[in-house]
């Protein structure tokens, strides 16, 4: 694959990388053929698939639209595994939605939520890593 090609699919992760599954969660995403964050978005795009997921693994099709949420963040390079996270729980669900965020907007609520949840504003990162966020999402 070349740069190009990666620059535009963005990371592709292994599963593990995802914030919020558990080792079974991971284990059972596994048997069903899905060890990295392309194969999850891939055979997680139509709802009716994100259901078939669901009732193979027994679980509530809402995780299965959470943890494809968290991969297809994951594809911003500098967003990877370490913030889809922050990105989802702040209100973004997609790359197209990072995309079209202001970053004024972006990096408030990020910092409103990091004071509510841990009254830390020291852990919210820097307008320019929110601003790398969103042109690379619009990169892709």
């Amino acid at each position: 694959m070349s740069k190009q090609t990666a620059k535009r699919r963005g990371a592709n992760l292994a599963i593990e990388s995802l914030p919020g599954l558990s080792d079974r969660d991971r284990a059972q995403l596994k048997a069903c053929g899905i060890a990295t964050t392309q194969q999850l978005l891939a055979r997680t795009r139509a709802k009716s698939a994100q259901l078939a997921i669901a009732n193979q693994l027994q679980i509530h099709p809402q995780y299965i639209s959470k943890w494809a949420a968290l991969a297809d963040l994951a594809r911003v390079p500098s967003v990877g595994g370490r913030y889809c996270g922050l990105l989802l729980h702040a209100g973004i669900a997609s790359v197209a939605q990072l995309a079209q965020t202001p970053t004024h907007r972006l990096h408030r609520q990020i910092l409103r939520m990091q004071v509510a949840t841990m009254q830390r504003r020291d852990l919210c990162p820097a307008v320019e890593v929110v601003q790398r966020w969103i042109a690379e999402a619009r990169s892709l």
